[in-house]
């Protein structure tokens, strides 16, 4: 049975491996950052020590983009250092890592999807800290897999869908940016990802990109929420612009799927991703 390390696990992604574990054929240990702070290499090299573990699971990071403009040594520290120090431990106790990165390590500057092997010049404080966090695992490890995805969302924590789903409800009115296009993600697609990589030991290691199929704007991501609800009401849903925040956005960064369903299967669309959530959700 292979032992895997979930590290960042009270975040969405966390949580929703968690729901998905079956302890008959992978024995999983979840740590939150209450339990083991990644920043504290000494307190990973001993848990590591005597822990054998086969896979690591890095979910944890410093995800607040607009904080990180004004707080960039936190998400320094977080997303480079404690990936570096994931890194050095994984290559020292002979562990594969699996690492969540992100779509904000490219400009937007691209008019056709990102690829694995395109340019990285991430245009905001958090793109450049999760980068970082990259090439510090490529210096360290030859087995590890990066996972580069974008607009995370499922039934935990806070994101983009519960948010719409809360506002829809209490009939508040929502002006939502046309100005970004990309690829809204289940969490649930993303960890089956994740374990068919640690099941499967038939993918070659690197850097993957994981989203659903398909594209859209965040205001057209509020409008398919809102589709979708017996309450939701798309007049409460106006189209903007001008959306003024401290972070620079990449304008376009959507992701090429070639690389990752040559090795896994055909993802669903984004909409039908969603559609699956917003049941649970009402269930």
């Amino acid at each position: 049975m292979k032992k895997v390390i979930v590290l960042g696990s009270n975040g969405q992604l966390g949580k929703t491996i968690k729901d998905f574990t079956d302890s008959s054929t992978i024995d999983f240990h979840f740590y939150s950052r209450s339990d083991l702070d990644i920043t504290d290499k000494t307190k990973l090299e001993t848990l590591f020590a005597c822990s054998d573990f086969d896979y690591c699971i890095n979910c944890a990071a410093y995800t607040n983009v607009e904080g990180a403009e004004t707080n960039n040594e936190d998400a320094y520290l977080i997303n480079a250092d404690g990936a570096k120090h994931i890194a050095e431990v994984c290559n020292r106790f002979q562990v594969k890592l699996i690492h969540i990165s992100t779509d904000y390590v490219f400009d937007g500057e691209n008019n056709e999807p990102y690829t694995t092997t395109d340019q990285t010049n991430p245009i905001n404080q958090y793109g450049k800290s999760k980068l970082q966090g990259e090439l510090y695992i490529q210096e360290q490890l030859n087995e590890y897999y990066i996972i580069r995805t974008s607009w995370l969302y499922s039934l935990h924590g806070k994101n983009f869908v519960k948010t719409i789903v809360g506002k829809l409800k209490s009939g508040s009115t929502l002006n939502i940016t046309t100005e970004e296009q990309g690829t809204p993600t289940s969490c649930l697609d993303l960890a089956s990802f994740i374990l068919y990589l640690v099941t499967s030991d038939k993918v070659p290691y690197g850097i993957y990109n994981f989203t659903a199929n398909g594209s859209t704007t965040w205001y057209g991501f509020a409008q398919e929420i809102a589709k979708n609800l017996p309450y939701g009401n798309s007049d409460q849903i106006l189209p903007t612009s001008k959306f003024k925040t401290l972070a620079k956005r990449p304008q376009y960064s959507v992701l090429s799927l070639n690389k990752t369903e040559e090795n896994f299967k055909k993802l669903n669309t984004w909409q039908i991703s969603l559609r699956e959530i917003l049941s649970e959700m009402q269930a």
